[in-house]
Order: C-alpha cells, then structure tokens, then sequence
C-alpha cells in the first residue's frame, strides 16, 4: 500500500512537498518513482530514486526544481518541488518497482504500485 500526502494549491514560484509512506511489501527490494497527470495527457514521469537512495533520475522539465529522497527507515518517499510553474499542475502519483539493482524505469508499466494520486494546483 502506498498513501500520499501534501499536494494542493501554490502560486507559480513557490513550493510543495509530497510524501509517499509504504507498508505490506519490503520498501529496499523497490526502487521508488513519481508520476503525474493531467486531464487528456499521458501519465509522465517526474522522477525516480534507487533502492539505496544512490541513483536518482529526473525528467528534464522539473531537474534543478524538483528533490526526490527516501527514507528507508521510515518506508517513505518525498518529493520536494520548488520554483513551481502553472504546468507543474495535475495529479501526482508515487510508485514502486520491484528492482534489486541500482537501477530504475521511467515507464509507468514498469511498477507494481501505485499510490491513490495527489493533486498539485500551481497558479499563475
């Protein structure tokens, strides 16, 4: 199970923090990914974190903006997300792919579980 929490309404140019906090599967046998979604579009990748914490990929669209970070301690993913434009909006998911190397996929058919989405409304 995947539960996610933040998201809501900024104006462009401030910031938000998405958590994903994980139980009923072992979170360091998963590498850890974030989506998003808007209305008529395909689900694209935000970004992605190995199991370990020591890979971590971006789409070009959110790198230098956005952070992804784990904590295996405490099974949760984040998302700190800064200098925000109106095209950040729509939903956002966490996901998990089962993925024992230090490796990660951008493909959205490539992960197990899904978080229950989180909308983030950036306004101009």
């Amino acid at each position: 199970q995947l539960v996610q929490s933040g998201g809501g309404l900024v104006q462009a140019g401030g910031s938000l923090r998405l958590s994903c906090t994980t139980s009923g599967f072992n979170f360091m046998s998963y590498a850890m990914g974030w989506f998003r979604q808007t209305p008529g579009e395909e689900r694209e990748f935000v970004a992605a974190i190995t199991w370990s914490g020591g890979g971590i990929s971006y789409a070009d669209s959110v790198k230098g903006r956005f952070t992804i970070s784990r904590d295996n301690s405490k099974n949760t993913v984040l998302l700190q997300m800064q200098s925000l434009k109106p095209e950040d909006t729509g939903v956002y998911y966490c996901a998990a792919e089962y993925r024992l190397n230090q490796r990660f996929s951008a493909a959205q058919d490539d992960y197990d579980y899904w978080g229950q989405g989180t909308q983030v409304t950036v306004s101009s």
